[in-house]
């Protein structure tokens, strides 16, 4: 962190707009500090005031009940102080969390896919968590700098001589300090990066363990991640190391400076030039000086981390995120068109998209229409741009030219819940989400029923397999119980919940047997018939079973039509079913080998 005032001074206004929503609190907080800063202050003088009485001989009942009540009504203030600022920093770092998470769910699908999601999740664990000690670090560093200004004014007051030699030592103590404190900013800083690095490796490790044992890469992975937890472990002992000896200097050059006092004070106090009540209450003002520098220390510790820290949370506002609503958004209207009108149900209008302002298009010039009944394949050899179909459907890409329709009206009159509302999604990968299997088949319709959720999974032929389960539809998702193939047939069964106008699969039978698939064709015929079905085909039978076929080479519609029609007319489209028909083969003879 450059130690320069100019370059400091953005990144503390960073931290200060954490702090600015609880300003009430905050200021709360900093009075309650300088009331115990007075009591703490006080408690010296009184001292001396029973010095005094004690050598002159009259009652000390009234200096001890004073002193006393300093000691009580300050323990009092500090333990207040403490709750406060306590919950405060809980607070801060809880709106910090609130803010980034919510942000991720509301980013653009694109650029959230740009970071590491294990730097994401480092944002809101490990950086949010620094703002909990900086979040009360500026009251600390108020109050200590006029604990600190105090106690040598009140020093002065006792014998100046005496305050010179001290504010000599602490000037000493400053200057080092002031050395040593940006190096703690910067190793923090490099720190809290390679935390994030650490969780972004890890993170993709567990994800792909499966195919890092496949593939025997564990050590290598292994000293991928143990490399960047000894990077993090470096910068955090540099970092360690320096606060180390801020601390010990601060320490030591107090301890040295109360030596050196009560030499000097003993000195004078010899020759008659200081009261012995005057020099201890000096003492005690000095030995109390440690506590506002340790404070201070650590304070300005705590603060360096915390911008730096504060830093990091906000570059979180970096990720774009989908607007809430359209600017010409209005309601769905009452009565959708019939099924079987003319009007498709989505269409494309020259529709051109590419991934970022310097990459090459995705998709150009596609003109398509998907019916409002029926069965549409997307086939195309890699790269064609099938997936960025789905991407501009659900509106996880704009397009850069032309426009896409719902139900004759653009999508930007609708948004992105409405557009998202009438259709459903199955990834190829088919995520689950954390929770049951309850939870995931009512994962977009929360409300739906016992009854519904038993229909669809009796849909993909799951509903034996739940029922076996001894928690049944509770069963946790992370269990070892539910494979991978049932796992696409929840996720299939959370999207033919509740019939929606759209279905997207992405190839959703890729991990099913022969038998399943067969019946899983059939339902998504039945659903077909009923509405919209689009998916884009890896495999033979999706292909067959299409009412109709879209073929894309280079982001381009090359061909459409049906399987005859396609095998008659279009290469490429000859080229791909032959690759399926290879691919389905081999299914056949590995089926038939096990």
């Amino acid at each position: 962190m450059p130690a320069s005032g100019s370059a400091l001074l953005p990144r503390l206004r960073t931290l200060l707009s954490f702090l600015a929503p609880h300003r009430r609190t905050l200021l709360l907080g900093l009075v309650l500090g300088l009331v115990a800063n007075a009591a703490g202050l006080a408690t010296p003088m009184v001292t001396k005031w029973v010095l005094d009485t004690l050598g002159s001989g009259e009652p000390m009942t009234r200096p001890i009940g004073v002193l006393l009540a300093l000691v009580l009504v300050g323990a009092l203030i500090t333990l207040w102080q403490w709750r406060l600022l306590g919950t405060l920093a809980e607070q801060v770092v809880l709106d910090a969390r609130t803010a980034m998470v919510g942000r991720y769910l509301r980013a653009r699908v694109g650029d959230l896919h740009r970071r590491p999601s294990g730097e994401l999740v480092t944002r809101v664990t490990s950086d949010a968590a620094l703002l909990h000690q900086a979040s009360g670090s500026i009251i600390g560093l108020v109050n200590s700098t006029i604990a600190l200004l105090g106690t040598l004014v009140l020093m002065g007051v006792l014998d100046l001589f005496l305050l010179g030699c001290t504010i000599v030592a602490v000037l000493v103590v400053a200057a080092v300090m002031g050395v040593l404190l940006p190096r703690i900013a910067k190793a923090t800083t490099a720190a809290q990066e390679s935390v994030g690095r650490l969780g972004g490796t890890l993170e993709g490790t567990l994800r792909a363990i499966r195919t890092v044992k496949a593939s025997r890469a564990e050590g290598r992975l292994g000293e991928r991640v143990i490399a960047d937890a000894r990077d993090t472990a470096a910068h955090s002992v540099r970092a360690a190391r320096i606060s180390a000896s801020v601390w010990t200097v601060a320490w030591t050059g107090i301890q040295l400076a109360v030596i050196a006092i009560l030499g000097i004070g003993a000195w004078r106090a010899q020759r008659d030039l200081l009261e012995i009540s005057s020099l201890i209450a000096f003492l005690l003002y000095a030995f109390q000086l440690m506590g506002p520098i340790s404070e201070l220390t650590q304070n300005v510790t705590a603060l360096q981390a915390g911008i730096a820290a504060a830093g990091r949370i906000r570059e979180v506002e970096a990720i774009g995120v989908e607007s809430p609503a359209a600017p010409a958004a209005v309601p769905l209207p009452a009565h959708r068109p019939a099924p079987d009108t003319d009007q498709p149900v989505l269409a494309f209008r020259g529709v051109t998209a590419r991934y970022g302002p310097d990459a090459p298009p995705a998709v150009s010039g596609i003109d398509l229409e998907i019916p409002r009944r029926g069965h549409t394949a997307i086939v195309g050899p890699s790269g064609a741009g099938k997936t960025t179909l789905f991407s501009l459907l659900l509106r996880f890409l704009e397009p850069e030219h032309g426009e896409l329709l719902l139900d004759g009206r653009p999508y930007a009159a609708h948004s992105h819940d409405q557009v998202r509302a009438r259709l459903a999604y199955v990834e190829q990968e088919t995520p689950v989400v954390p929770g049951t299997i309850r939870d995931n088949v009512r994962f977009g319709h929360p409300d739906a029923t016992e009854a519904e959720i038993r229909e669809v999974l009796r849909a993909v032929q799951l509903d034996e397999k739940v029922d076996s389960l001894p928690e049944g539809l509770d069963t946790p998702l992370a269990s070892t119980e539910v494979s991978g193939g049932q796992r696409q047939r929840i996720a299939l069964a959370r999207a033919m919940l509740r019939t929606p106008d759209v279905l997207l699969l992405d190839e959703a039978t890729a991990q099913l047997d022969g038998l399943t698939e067969a019946a899983l064709h059939e339902c998504i015929r039945q659903r077909a018939a009923a509405g919209a079905v689009v998916t884009i085909a890896h495999r033979l039978s999706t292909v067959l079973d299409a009412d109709r076929i879209v073929v894309l080479e280079q982001g381009r519609i090359r061909a459409q039509g049906t399987h005859a029609e396609l095998l008659a007319s279009d290469e490429l489209y000859q080229k791909l079913v032959r690759a399926l028909r290879i691919a389905a083969d081999q299914d056949v003879v590995a089926a038939a080998v096990a």
